[in-house]
């Protein structure tokens, strides 16, 4: 008799021995998906170990073998195994995130699949991170690079950060190589069959979004990450995996390369690349640098005798000067809308979203208010909903009030506001205001940069604030070779007097040793365990009985530091209660270990728990 280790993409602890009749000797594999009576259910699940004995007494048979081969090889199984262990997600779990919808639904495939044995391979693993203060210009090694894998008769994964990048890459490679790539993401048209395309095949060159790092490449020479630090990579939901770990995971496995490329790297990559783990490269500027203005908006407000000034007079002249000049100018505010938040004079409520208690936007073009959330809408109301009064105000600025702003102060000047960059040219306007996409969408030059109210990426509650807008800084700072002009309350900030010294380096030197102070990553692994649940009380007191029980068991060990219990940001969304337990500990298998010990002896009825190994 045969019996087969089999896991389930549910939460729970496996594998679990299931028996193979005789009839399905032959057929019975590692990596095979198979029908399985589970909990008085019929589930799907994933063959992991094939053993001619179990400790079992009373054995299920297998109800049906799925597949005629594996549509799981050896470096697979290891690698969601890895990921498993890493992220405190179940090894089916991790399995079912490699996979396309339709294997994880029990569909069958047409074809056969080769069956093919691990390679053994000679190379060593690499990493290299390559720091590029231009557009574009790490395309040429990107493309090299896959060049020289595909004359090695090896495969390549390119990420990318989103769809559209990737089609342009897809297009860049097709071009500049002759080579027609297979993409994969995921819920795209015909998922399963273009998967399946790179299973059959003996090499590939693939270009995807974060879930192409799973891509059942053969024979795997390089991985590429574009824009490595973009926060997509991170899954938001079970398993909580970042893309440029399970890389260094996939890579270790299986002797490949991996290319990191950014024009901002993330802290984690720079310090690795100090410590010298892996290679760092940094491609200087191809243009000159631009003039880059700081204006101290508290002298500003002194001076004219304003709260709420939304354009300096130094920006105001300069865009005067180039309009003047037939200039194009781009004024930058990461806050879309006319108001970020609507509320009552004479009681104080707040407008917030019934599902997601946060303050609604208000869009003044389509007199709507709405959740950037969960996408609820409403009409603004004529009275306060607490008190009957008439006096709602509107207050906070969004891209909708500086496009009226430049309206009354520049009414000769063609405006437009890019909410949606599908189609816009450099020559439909003479000032166009954005948000973040911008950086991703563009590769015009301007002849003027403001940047508006960046203290608000600067003053979240998150420590890599700092990171994520000192990214955006260097990402608008590609779109010109003229001038910036950044209006702030912090001029003497170390993330502004990076680029007003042109030293890059300055910046990541500073921040890496306030982190080290902090204990924070790169330094330390964080992790939060989330509670979530529709009752608030609920899920508070389970929280807070957590929170003691973890508190009590990490107390006496020196690895792991609980550290704080605080309402999720935001605390209600999409109708569910959000509080998040914050752990400290040197290694991710650390923490995993010890809540995996912990968690298990915790009821939680109706209160569902996750954990997320570096949040971002």
């Amino acid at each position: 008799m045969l019996y087969a280790k089999v896991v389930l993409g549910l939460p729970v602890e496996g594998p679990f021995d299931y028996s193979a009749p005789s009839p399905l000797h032959k057929r019975i594999k590692e990596g095979v998906r198979v029908w399985i009576q589970f909990r008085d259910k019929r589930k799907l699940g994933y063959v992991v170990k094939v053993t001619g004995t179990t400790n079992i007494e009373h054995v299920k048979p297998i109800l049906e073998i799925i597949d005629n081969s594996p549509v799981l090889d050896k470096n697979m199984l290891l690698l969601t195994k890895k990921l498993s262990d890493y992220y405190g997600c179940s090894w089916g779990e991790a399995i079912e995130t490699a996979l396309p919808e339709g294997l994880r639904k029990g569909k069958k495939i047409t074809n056969n699949i080769e069956e093919r044995k691990a390679l053994k391979h000679k190379d060593n693993q690499e990493a290299n991170l390559i720091h590029d203060l231009n557009k574009s210009a790490r395309w040429d090694i990107y493309l090299s690079q896959i060049k020289q894998t595909i004359s090695n008769n090896k495969s390549a994964i390119v990420l990318l950060p989103d769809i559209k990048s990737v089609l342009k890459a897809k297009e860049a490679v097709a071009t500049n190589l002759g080579i027609s790539p297979v993409i994969l993401y995921r819920k795209q048209p015909k998922e399963l069959e273009e998967w399946q395309k790179v299973k059959e095949s003996k090499f590939n060159i693939v270009i995807g979004t974060r879930s192409g790092i799973f891509a059942p490449v053969s024979n795997l020479g390089l991985v590429i990450i574009d824009e490595e630090q973009d926060a997509v990579y991170k899954q938001d939901r079970v398993p909580h995996y970042h893309a440029r770990e399970v890389a260094f995971m996939r890579i270790a496995i299986e002797k490949a390369k991996l290319i990191l490329g950014s024009a901002s790297p993330s802290l984690e990559s720079f310090y690795l690349a100090k410590k010298g783990k892996i290679k760092y490269k940094l491609l200087p500027r191809i243009r000159d640098y631009p003039v880059i203005k700081i204006i101290d908006m508290r002298q500003e407000q002194r001076y004219f005798k304003q709260r709420d000034i939304i354009l300096s007079k130094y920006l105001q002249d300069c865009i005067t000067q180039a309009l003047d000049t037939k200039g194009k100018i781009l004024l930058f505010l990461n806050r879309r809308g006319f108001a970020t938040f609507a509320s009552c004079r004479n009681c104080g409520t707040v407008l917030k979203c019934p599902r997601c208690n946060i303050n609604l936007v208000f869009y003044f073009k389509d007199n709507i208010l709405n959740c950037r959330y969960c996408n609820f809408k409403m009409p603004p109301p004529r009275i306060c909903p607490s008190c009957n009064s008439a006096y709602i105000r509107y207050l906070g600025t969004g891209t909708e009030k500086i496009e009226s702003e430049l309206s009354r102060i520049f009414p000769q000047a063609r405006i437009s506001r890019l909410d949606n960059l599908q189609d816009w040219d450099i020559e439909d306007a003479d000032i166009f205001i954005s948000s973040a996409s911008i950086i991703k969408r563009t590769d015009y030059n301007f002849d003027l940069i403001g940047i508006l109210s960046i203290d608000n990426s600067l003053n979240r509650i998150d420590f890599r604030s700092t990171e994520k807008a000192f990214g955006l800084l260097v990402g608008l700072l590609a779109l010109t070779k003229e001038k910036v002009i950044i209006q702030t309350n912090l001029p003497k900030h170390y993330c502004f007097r990076a680029l007003e010294n042109k030293d890059i380096s300055m910046f990541y030197d500073e921040e890496l040793k306030q982190r080290k102070q902090l204990k924070f990553p790169p330094y330390r692994h964080l992790c939060l365990v989330k509670l979530r649940g529709k009752k608030e009380n609920s899920v508070k007191e389970a929280s807070n009985a957590l929170f003691d029980r973890l508190n009590k068991y990490g107390e006496s060990n020196k690895t792991i530091t609980v550290v704080s219990l605080n309402p999720g940001q935001p605390e209600k969304l999409r109708g569910n209660f959000y509080w998040q337990i914050l752990i400290k500990a040197s290694s991710p298998l650390k923490i995993v270990r010890f809540l995996k010990l912990h968690l298990k002896k915790f009821s939680h009825s109706g209160i569902i728990v996750t954990i997320d190994i570096g949040p971002v």
